[in-house]
C-alpha cells in the first residue's frame, strides 16, 4: 500500500499541468487608447533603475501614456539618475516620509496613484523590472479582456536564488485553482506579485487603494484581497515573455528580502509549520527515504520513493516551462529547494520575534 502515498503528488502535479494550460498570457501587439499611468516607486535604486527607465521610455501601443517616478527618500542619487536618463519625459515626484501606521512602499504607491488621478489604468512597476516594448499595452489589453480589476503578470526572475525563486510560480500553479480564484470572492483565494501590477483605476479606488494596505508587508497580496473585498476580480498571468525581474543580486539580499515578508505569508506560526512540514514530507523526504531504503535493502520502498521524487520533479518542470523558468537541471533540486525554503521561513519568524526586520533602512 506504499503506492497510496503517491496519490497526493500525482494529484498536485496534475493540477499544475491543468493550471499551466489555463494560465493567462498577455498578447503582444495590442493597441490601447485608454489613459494609462506607469507608476514606479524608488528607494536607493541608482544602481539598477536605468534599464527599467529606458524600457518604459520605449513603450509602444499606448496612445496616452504618462510615466510617474517617486523618489522615496533615496540617499544614493537615485533622483539624479532618473533626471539624467529620462529628463522631462517622466514626472519625477519627491516622496514624503511615511506617516504613522504606513510602511514605505504602500505610501510611495499611494502618492503615485494620487498624482495620477486622471488616468484610467494604473501600472505599478518595480525598479528591477525590465519590460518589453509592448508590455504595458499587452498588460492593459489583458486586464480588459479578462474583465478583472487587478492583473498580476509575473515576470521571468533572474539573478540570485535559482533554488527558491521559482517556487513562487510553482506554488501558484500547484496549489491555487487559477480560474476559481478569478471567480471566487474569497479573500483566501488571492495571489499577486508586486513587481508588475495592472489595475483598473476605478476598481483600485473602490478597494481603498494602497491606503487599505498601508501596514501590510505583503502589500501586493493584501491589495488583491482588498480588491476582492470590494467586489472586484483578480487574475494572475504569465508575464515571462514580456518582462524580466532581477530581484536579488546575491543570496544575502535574497535572504533579507524573504526574511522581511515570509512570516506574513502564512497567517500564523502554526499555519507556517503545517505548510512547511507538508512540503518537506511530500517533496524533500522521498529521496532521503530512497537512500535509507537502499541501505536496508528495502527495494520496493526505494522504488516507490524514487517515483515520488520523480513526480515532484515533473511538477517543477511543468511550472518552469509555463513561466519561462529553467526546465533543466534546476527541477532536479526540488527537494533541496524545499529545504532551503523551510530554512528561510524559520529565519523570517525568528527575526520577527527578535524585532530585527527591516528593509531599505526602515524597520518593519
Amino acid at each position: 500500500m506504499i503506492w497510496l502515498a503517491l496519490l497526493p503528488l500525482v494529484a498536485l502535479t496534475g493540477h499544475t499541468l491543468v493550471n499551466a494550460a489555463l494560465l493567462r498570457r498577455p498578447v503582444r501587439g495590442a493597441v490601447v487608447t485608454e489613459r494609462v499611468a506607469v507608476l514606479m516607486p524608488l528607494r536607493d535604486e541608482a544602481g539598477r533603475v536605468t534599464p527599467c527607465l529606458e524600457a518604459l521610455l520605449g513603450q509602444r501601443g499606448v496612445s496616452d501614456l504618462e510615466i510617474l517616478v517617486l523618489d522615496d527618500g533615496s540617499t544614493d542619487g537615485t533622483a539624479d539618475v532618473v533626471r539624467r536618463v529620462a529628463g522631462d519625459r517622466v514626472r519625477l515626484l519627491t516622496g514624503a516620509p511615511p506617516p504613522e501606521g504606513w510602511l514605505g512602499k504602500p505610501y510611495a504607491c499611494a502618492q503615485l496613484a494620487e498624482a495620477a488621478r486622471d488616468r484610467d489604468v494604473l501600472v505599478f512597476v518595480d525598479a528591477d523590472v525590465v519590460l518589453a516594448g509592448d508590455a504595458v499595452a499587452a498588460g492593459v489589453a489583458l486586464l480588459r479582456s479578462a474583465r478583472v480589476t487587478l492583473l498580476s503578470p509575473y515576470p521571468r526572475i533572474t539573478g540570485a536564488g535559482r533554488l527558491v525563486q521559482p517556487l513562487l510560480q510553482w506554488s501558484w500553479l500547484t496549489f491555487l485553482p487559477l480560474r476559481l480564484m478569478e471567480r471566487s470572492p474569497r479573500e483566501s483565494l488571492s495571489a499577486a506579485g508586486g513587481q508588475w501590477l495592472v489595475a483598473d483605476r476605478a476598481g483600485y479606488e473602490r478597494a481603498g487603494g494602497h491606503a487599505a494596505v498601508r501596514g501590510d508587508v505583503l502589500e501586493d497580496l493584501a491589495l488583491a484581497r482588498a480588491v476582492k473585498r470590494s467586489g472586484g476580480r483578480v487574475a494572475l498571468a504569465d508575464g515571462s515573455r514580456l518582462a524580466t525581474c532581477h530581484m536579488y543580486a546575491s543570496w544575502r539580499e535574497l535572504a533579507d528580502g524573504y526574511g522581511k515578508s515570509l512570516w506574513a505569508s502564512f497567517g500564523s506560526p502554526v499555519g507556517a509549520a503545517a505548510v512547511v512540514l507538508s512540503l518537506l514530507l511530500l517533496y524533500a523526504a522521498p529521496p532521503v527515504t530512497a537512500a535509507l531504503a537502499l541501505m536496508t535493502a528495502s527495494v520496493d520502498l526505494a522504488l516507490w520513493s524514487v517515483c515520488a521524487y520523480g513526480i515532484g520533479v515533473v511538477g517543477r518542470v511543468i511550472s518552469a516551462a509555463a513561466t519561462g523558468g529553467r526546465t533543466w537541471p534546476d527541477p532536479l533540486a526540488q527537494p533541496v529547494s524545499i529545504v532551503v525554503f523551510a530554512g528561510l521561513v524559520a529565519r523570517s519568524f525568528a527575526r520577527r520575534r527578535r524585532g530585527r526586520l527591516s528593509w531599505r533602512g526602515r524597520p518593519i
